[in-house]
């Protein structure tokens, strides 16, 4: 099971090296799919295609975290939130670059990315 789930995210892992954000879409609803996924949750479609997108949206709902776990101590406050793409599936992600007291539903953001050590990269978004 888990190198099926690594065969299926890898294209999407491989687009945040190129600092691209790589989303599935299905060929016959044109639907975007995110999370990775076998098959189409609206029409079953198993041939899902991988295009880059954007990543503009806007903040659907967030939290702000102002006690952290281990590891993200140092972050604190921060806000994890769900972000409404313009291609109209949703991704949870972080709102950086401003104060988390100014995040707001609703508000624009677009992507950024956040340098993994691994040469991989997160994608985070910021207000647009």
């Amino acid at each position: 099971m888990v190198g099926q789930e690594h065969e299926l995210t890898q294209p999407y892992w491989e687009g945040t090296k190129r600092k691209e954000l790589v989303l599935q879409f299905c060929p016959t609803c044109d639907a975007p799919v995110h999370y990775p996924r076998e098959l189409c949750p609206r029409c079953f479609n198993e041939s899902l295609e991988w295009r880059t997108v954007p990543g503009n949206g806007e903040v659907y709902a967030f939290t702000v975290i102002h006690r952290a776990g281990p590891g993200m101590d140092d972050r604190a406050p921060y806000v994890v939130a769900l972000v409404t793409l313009t291609e109209g599936t949703r991704m949870m992600s972080n709102v950086i670059g401003c104060p988390p007291d100014d995040v707001k539903v609703g508000m624009p953001v677009k992507l950024t990315w956040e340098d993994l050590e691994d040469g991989r990269a997160l994608p985070q978004f910021e207000p647009a």
